[in-house]
């Protein structure tokens, strides 16, 4: 168990006030220099001390993908070349040997739009904070890190927990996405109710896929390991009435199909609604989607479970109704 918690930074503490805050000299940003591989040196020594040379991501998260372009407002969020696959490489569980998990920590010392936790079950934890704070905590003392870290000029604070680590929400049961759902989803696009997917695989970014009976094997073999599922109705080919929806103001979610047949979405304000009407006035079919959490509800959601039938993704979907109702009957059974 992790029983060794270590806050790692750059900043001295007798440059604190009476508040704890910092008040010295140092920036908030990495120097991209001697620094920023001290940084780096420290999680490693940690590593060695704690007897570990691969390292898990979990709860990855991106900046938001919501955009009229069709390439990410910033190439690669710091994960050009670290992964064979690209960014879908970048996933929860993904195992990296540590020379990736450290240059993932370098990404996220730069702010360069990825974030994850870095671990090993019950052994070791690193995961990067605001203004450059540094949490490790692993099963063992780790002095030799300790000492080694100083000698690197970084600071070490002993805390009784990270504030980063991951606290489980046990209420309510999370449903799978097992054979059972994409058996249900099936029957909701033979009857016409179900038609699109939106898949989160990371927290910010999402994908959308069109559900035909013909597509819908090619759709799941496709998804992120441990993604997100959301369940929505089939976009409505009365592209006037979508556009006469549009608010007056605030922010809303717009779902389209192109000619290509690729399901796209885009946030928008009513600054950028000139745009986004000439995106839909070209489209096939297209819907409006509340970004209020009360009003956003879809048809029913589930999260992908290892290819051994084990949920081990940590994040949680709303439950719907339809969730609810499945969850009274598998408590039942």
């Amino acid at each position: 168990m992790l029983t060794y918690f270590y806050c790692v930074t750059k900043y001295d503490p007798s440059d604190r006030d009476e508040h704890g805050s910092y008040t010295g000299p140092a920036d908030t940003v990495s120097d991209h220099g001697e620094v920023e591989a001290a940084y780096l040196q420290a999680v490693a020594a940690f590593a060695e001390d704690t007897g570990i040379d691969h390292l898990a991501v979990r709860e990855p998260q991106g900046p938001s993908l919501a955009h009229f372009g069709v390439e990410p407002p910033v190439d690669g969020f710091g994960l050009d070349g670290l992964f064979p696959t690209g960014l879908t490489g970048f996933h929860d569980g993904a195992e990296v040997p540590l020379e990736i998990g450290l240059e993932l920590v370098r990404a996220m010392l730069r702010d360069n739009g990825a974030w994850c936790r870095l671990e090993v079950e019950d052994t070791f934890a690193a995961h990067v904070g605001w203004d450059q704070y540094l949490y490790i905590s692993s099963s063992r003392p780790c002095v030799d890190a300790l000492a080694r870290t100083r000698d690197l000029g970084l600071f070490v604070e002993r805390m009784d927990a990270s504030p980063y680590s991951f606290e489980e929400d046990e209420e309510g049961i999370q449903r799978p996405g097992d054979d059972d759902f994409w058996t249900c989803l099936r029957r909701a696009v033979v009857d016409g109710v179900a038609g699109i997917l939106e898949e989160t695989y990371l927290e910010g970014a999402t994908r959308w896929h069109h559900l035909t009976v013909d597509t819908i094997s090619t759709v799941r073999a496709e998804l992120a390991p441990r993604a997100r599922l959301e369940v929505w109705p089939p976009l409505t080919p009365d592209i006037e009435a979508v556009l006469a929806a549009l608010p007056a103001e605030g922010l809303i979610e717009a779902v389209w199909q192109d000619d290509a047949g690729r399901i796209l979405s885009a946030i928008a304000t009513e600054d950028d609604f000139l745009e986004l009407t000439a995106r839909i006035s070209s489209a096939s079919a297209a819907a409006l989607l509340s970004i209020s959490a009360d009003e956003r509800v879809p048809l029913f959601t589930a999260v992908m479970p290892d290819e051994d039938g084990v949920l081990r993704a940590r994040w949680r979907t709303e439950p719907t109704p339809n969730d609810r109702h499945w969850a009274l009957h598998h408590h039942q059974g």
